[in-house]
């Protein structure tokens, strides 16, 4: 399960481009100073990514101090409440750090050790990415620098107690929304005066050529692992259905990177509605957004009437982003995956449903995924498996759900139906 260039086949293969695009989406959208050292890094990247002690050095962190592989683990009570199709479970929330993040941290880290860096820089929504690159950083001896709207910092409080615990130097980004897409402007704009010493670690597969590639590459583990388990656990039976939430792309493409090729599987993305459709208060891009340009990347973006980037809202801060990457927009664009809509109140009572019926705290982005996946559960027949990618854990998410709703026993008797 490594990142092997040379044996990718079918759309591992094919996207993206040279010119770094997914269809007609991607590029390099970034000032031209940067762009000489973004095909520099492209190149280096492929090439690293081809070496034994590459791939040797990635194996044994994986295994020995990320905790890989994560298992697939089957939601057997859940299934059973609802009475149709069977729910299994990518558990990356037992991942180290609590999230699929350190998948492509580590991978990150490692290659700013390759090419020379001594620091590396990012964004963060919830936390869970600035935990992981603290993490990363912390492992290989690099500084770290991590970007978080001030709105974020308040609400993940414990996130951001661990990244400075781990060595981060946390800096808050307090204009406009003050949240994620803030924190990203102030990430870039501090690599762009710092990009000869430092790496952007990007916390998604979303901005310019290779970024989109690189996250990809690196989280695409989660479903080669998921893939080859299930199949194990149901005699060589592939899931009918594999379900992730979606912001910038990250934990979507990971999972359903193993699943591709297979298109007897279907592949379904899960946006946060968050209060109404509104616009300015949800993030679902791809059901709302049309064609821009934002971060450095050609994608869908959530637009006011001018064209800027529109005001975006849900209760997980994670998925709290205008854009989407240029990778899951091909995906809408060609049908190989479908895309639904997941309100705040029913990620909330998917969030009190799983702890209470399967002992697993969710974190509420991925809430919106086990939402989805009881709705499709509940109307498909018991012959059918869903396999979640349960990107990440609730821990960081249990002192605001308890301080803004308590511990509402009336939510684990909600429906998440839309």
């Amino acid at each position: 399960m490594e990142i092997d260039v040379d044996a990718k086949s079918g759309h591992l293969r094919s996207y993206p481009d040279d010119a770094g695009y997914y269809g007609r989406f991607g590029g390099v959208h970034y000032p031209p100073e940067l762009k000489p050292h973004l095909a520099e890094l492209a190149r280096v990247y492929k090439q690293a990514c081809r070496t034994p002690e590459f791939q040797s050095v990635l194996r044994y962190v994986r295994k020995h101090f990320q905790g890989r592989p994560t298992p697939v683990h089957p939601l057997k009570n859940l299934s059973a409440q609802l009475g149709g199709a069977s729910i299994f479970a990518k558990r990356e929330d037992l991942n180290h750090t609590g999230a699929h993040k350190l998948n492509h941290c580590v991978g990150f880290a490692l290659l700013a050790k390759h090419i020379g860096k001594t620091k590396l820089i990012a964004e963060t929504g919830a936390g869970q990415h600035g935990v992981a690159l603290a993490t990363a950083a912390a492992y290989f001896g690099l500084e770290c620098e991590v970007h978080m709207g001030q709105v974020d910092i308040s609400k993940a409080r414990s996130n951001v107690s661990r990244m400075k615990i781990l060595g981060a130097h946390v800096i808050a980004a307090d204009r406009g929304q003050a949240a994620l897409k803030e924190a990203s402007d102030s990430a870039f704009n501090a690599y762009l005066n710092q990009h000869q010493t430092s790496l952007y670690a990007i916390g998604s597969a979303i901005g310019p050529h290779p970024f989109p590639l690189i996250v990809r590459d690196f989280q695409s583990i989660v479903g080669h692992e998921a893939r080859e388990q299930f199949m194990e656990m149901t005699d060589g039976r592939m899931p009918d259905h594999v379900v992730a939430c979606v912001a910038g792309g990250s934990n979507a493409l990971g999972i359903f990177a193993g699943f591709l090729d297979h298109t007897n599987v279907a592949l379904h993305g899960v946006e946060p509605l968050g209060k109404s459709s509104r616009l300015g208060e949800h993030a679902a891009t791809l059901s709302f957004g049309r064609e821009g340009t934002i971060h450095g990347a050609k994608c869908i973006v959530l637009q006011n009437e001018d064209g800027s980037p529109a005001k975006v809202s849900s209760i997980a801060s994670g998925l709290v982003y205008p854009g989407v990457g240029p990778e899951v927009c091909m995906l809408h664009d060609s049908g190989r995956a479908s895309f639904s809509t997941i309100d705040d109140e029913q990620a909330l009572a998917a969030f009190y449903r799983l702890s209470r019926s399967e002992g697993i705290i969710p974190a509420l982005e991925s809430a919106h995924a086990v939402a989805f996946s009881m709705q499709l559960a509940a109307r498909r027949p018991v012959t059918e498996s869903i396999l979640v990618n349960l990107s990440g854990r609730g821990d960081k998410d249990v002192d605001f759900v308890i301080e803004n709703y308590g511990t509402h026993d009336g939510f684990q008797q909600l429906t998440v139906s839309s």
